[in-house]
This record gives C-alpha cells, structure tokens and sequence, in this order.
C-alpha cells in the first residue's frame, strides 16, 4: 500500500515519527490527530538532553523549536497523506517552558498544491501557553 492509500491514525503518524532517529531522540509522541480539522497534537518529555543548562527544570530553547517544527510537519502530513519537507519556520518564546513535559498543538491552516502552512501553540504540563510557531512545508509528500 503507497502513503496516499493509507488511513491515517495516530498510530500510523507515530510510525512515522518513530522513523525518525532525531524525533525518537527526543521522545516526541503523537498524542492525538483529527484528519477533518487537519490538527495534530505531539507531546515531548523534560530530561537532561533537552533541558536548559545550570539545574533548571526548563526545556532548552533549540528543542522546543523541534517540537514546533516536527508538530507542523505532521499536521500538514496528515492532510496530504504523506511526511512533507520544511521549507521555513519561526519561533516566538513568550515564557519558560518548564513542567515534566510540552504539548504542542498544530492546526494545518493551508494545504496548497505546492506549499502548505501550519501553525503551532506550544503548552506546559499546567496548560499554560509558553511558544508558539508557523511552519511553511512542502506539500507533495517524499
């Protein structure tokens, strides 16, 4: 079965993800998906590799752009059917992320033929909104 053919489930994201030696690195998860409202929400852990330095119990600023990069990708991947190349995406920090884990929650705002864009809020454990990004990606799978 080709990627076009396949139903996407949380499940089959998570394969896709788990592909991925950086995203398992990272212990990133695929928490939930909804094809129709084109939303994917991942979930990515605190431990030591990803925290920042001197003791906090603050996530460092480079892998919380990871989450927002890789959350992105795959609610546009869920819309075409397919893991999808980035093109560009940006960063607003707007407090420490801290908390035993960050759920991002992406939104697939535009699937064109050619590039697709997706946004992104990223959360605490407390629901407390700490970054949020917008990802420009490929559309044609590969």
């Amino acid at each position: 079965m080709s990627q076009v053919e396949q139903t996407l489930t949380k499940e089959k994201l998570q394969e896709w993800a788990d592909g991925s030696p950086f995203i398992r690195f990272c212990r990133m998860t695929i928490e939930s998906v909804d094809p129709e409202r084109g939303t994917v929400e991942m979930k990515m852990p605190l431990f030591d590799a990803v925290r920042r330095a001197g003791g906090h119990d603050q996530f460092h600023g480079g892998p919380v752009a990871s989450l927002i990069d890789c959350a992105g990708d795959f609610a546009v991947a869920l819309m075409v059917k397919g893991t999808v190349p980035t093109i560009n995406f940006r960063v607003d920090y707007v407090r420490p992320s801290s908390g035993a884990y960050l759920l991002a929650k992406a939104t697939a705002r535009r699937v064109g033929r050619t590039v697709s864009v997706a946004d992104v809020d990223v959360y605490d454990e407390q629901g407390r909104l700490t970054a949020m990004g917008r990802g420009t990606y490929g559309s044609q799978p590969g």
